[in-house]
């Protein structure tokens, strides 16, 4: 494209050439006298020279500016090339800049991919060792508990056993305390002490309720307490209350009452002719026990 235009040029300065010549040609003719006859060979001579030395001149110029155009369009390739060829270097090094971002940041997002990775497995590995860690002490504290529970019931069994073995040694005292009493008073009444077996059989009464009675701490000397007994034949034991004065406090008529109670069964053989089915009798402390 630019050689047919530098092509085209140069033809148009040859033609604007010629047509200068030929406008000199005429304009030198234009002195013309009929009366004086040109010498038209001379003129047409120089006419010719003049003609010819224009082409050639213009022709040169034409050539000089075809090559100097050539030469301008030669460079501008040049130039055109030399910027084509930097900018698909400048593109080519952006490529492979982009290309070398793209593997950085892919690297990068490995690198971070395996950090991740190891992360998470270590958090794992972490919560199974926690886990495990408190299974074990769910285990030991069920195992504690259990061991608790076994000492508990076996001191719960102790405690049972000790107590049914001293209520078994009190009932035992008690029934011995009550014999020899008994006995005593046996003897007592034998000797003459005892006036009637109504009143040997009060105080075989009194004395088994005595024998039973878990004095609290808030009994005093001096107490004194009318408690009614109802029975059955046998001596067996079917109520007892506080019944008329008494100058003991709550405690105390809650353990006189669980005395009675206590016995099961009073006094009855060697007395069944002097049973009451309800009896009164003056339960007294002096503080002698």
């Amino acid at each position: 494209m630019h050689e047919l235009w530098a092509r085209t040029k140069a033809f148009g300065l040859a033609v604007g050439v010629h047509l200068l010549a030929a406008a000199l040609i005429i304009l030198g003719t234009r002195e013309w006298r009929p009366f004086k006859p040109p010498d038209l060979q001379g003129l047409m001579i120089e006419a010719v020279i003049v003609d010819m030395g224009a082409v050639r001149e213009a022709q040169q110029e034409a050539e000089l500016a075809q090559q100097r155009e050539i030469e301008r369009e030669r460079r501008q390739r040049e130039l055109d090339a030399q910027r084509e060829r930097e900018r698909r270097e400048a593109e080519e090094a952006e490529r492979q800049r982009q290309r070398e971002l793209a593997e950085q940041q892919r690297e990068e997002d490995l690198r971070l991919a395996r950090m991740r990775q190891q992360q998470e497995r270590e958090r794992l590995e972490q919560e199974r060792r926690r886990e495990e860690e408190l299974q074990r002490i769910r285990e030991q504290r069920e195992a504690a508990e259990r061991q608790r529970k076994i000492e508990e019931e076996r001191l719960k069994q102790l405690q049972a056993r000790r107590q049914a073995e001293a209520e078994a040694q009190r009932q035992a005292d008690a029934q011995s305390a009550l014999a020899e009493q008994v006995a005593r008073e046996q003897a007592e009444f034998q000797a003459g002490r005892l006036a009637t077996l109504g009143e040997q059989y009060y105080l075989a009464i009194q004395a088994l309720v005595t024998q039973n009675w878990l004095r609290p701490p808030t009994a005093k000397p001096g107490l004194q307490c009318r408690l009614r007994i109802v029975q059955i034949p046998g001596g067996e034991v079917i109520s007892a209350n506080i019944t008329g004065s008494c100058n003991a406090d709550e405690a105390t008529r809650r353990s006189l009452i669980a005395a009675v109670e206590r016995t099961g069964a009073l006094p009855y053989r060697g007395f069944e002719d002097v049973f009451e089915r309800e009896i009164d009798f003056i339960f007294r402390y002096d503080g002698d026990r």
